[in-house]
């Protein structure tokens, strides 16, 4: 099956998986050096935590977990339907998420797990929003799906069979995307220390109002 989107939810794919790959590579590189989107590893330490009786370490663990899903389902809450439509609420989601992260700063300067918690449920909320759009075509705010969509049109390109270059070329775009994200967090982190979370808050931020105004003109 094909992935027939607009251009704007492809842009719109680049930017939140850039954003994701920001926000899990200053989460790492930062408090307790554990992965905010990353729910697969989370859910394996939490898995070697409870098996060595590690209370404090499973409750965080756990937390970031839930709170993952419970972004999901606000997001869930609050765009309601799965139909692909430019008048649903995706800007009151955006706005959302941007100020998550930006509340989440002063607390990861602190070394308050809430930081985490906060920036959990922005993730989770974005990831949710842009798999409901998308039919579940897109992933932001991890690489498994992108990387298995990948490696199954290289498998039918080298059987032979007809190549889906939509789904290829949106794998590669989250990939890299992501992985561009990653890189750009990695330096700011370096220089800016958790106020490089600000940079992703204020792209999805401005994205999120501009998209809430063109509704209310368009409305």
């Amino acid at each position: 099956m094909g992935v027939y989107l607009p251009r704007w939810v492809w842009l719109g794919a680049g930017l939140l998986a850039c954003a994701s790959g920001m926000v899990n590579a200053v989460g790492y590189l930062g408090f307790e050096h554990q992965a905010i989107t990353h729910l697969t590893g989370t859910t394996t330490l939490l898995g070697g935590a409870l098996a060595q009786g590690d209370t404090q370490t499973a409750l965080h663990l756990g937390g970031v977990a839930f709170a993952f899903l419970m972004g999901a389902a606000i997001s869930g809450m609050i765009v309601q339907d799965s139909t692909l439509q430019l008048g649903r609420r995706y800007g009151v989601t955006l706005v959302l998420v941007a100020l998550l992260l930006l509340l989440a700063i002063p607390l990861f300067q602190h070394s308050n797990i809430f930081g985490a918690l906060l920036a959990a449920t922005a993730c989770g909320m974005q990831n949710a929003m842009a798999t409901t759009f998308s039919g579940a075509a897109i992933r932001t705010s991890h690489l498994s799906g992108m990387f298995t969509d990948l490696g199954i049109s290289i498998g039918h390109a080298l059987r032979g069979l007809p190549l889906q270059k939509r789904r290829l070329l949106l794998s590669v775009l989250v990939i890299s995307t992501f992985c561009a994200g990653a890189t750009l967090g990695t330096l700011l982190f370096a220089h800016l220390h958790y106020m490089a979370l600000a940079v992703p808050a204020s792209a999805i931020g401005v994205t999120g109002l501009s998209y809430a105004l063109w509704r209310q003109l368009r409305g």
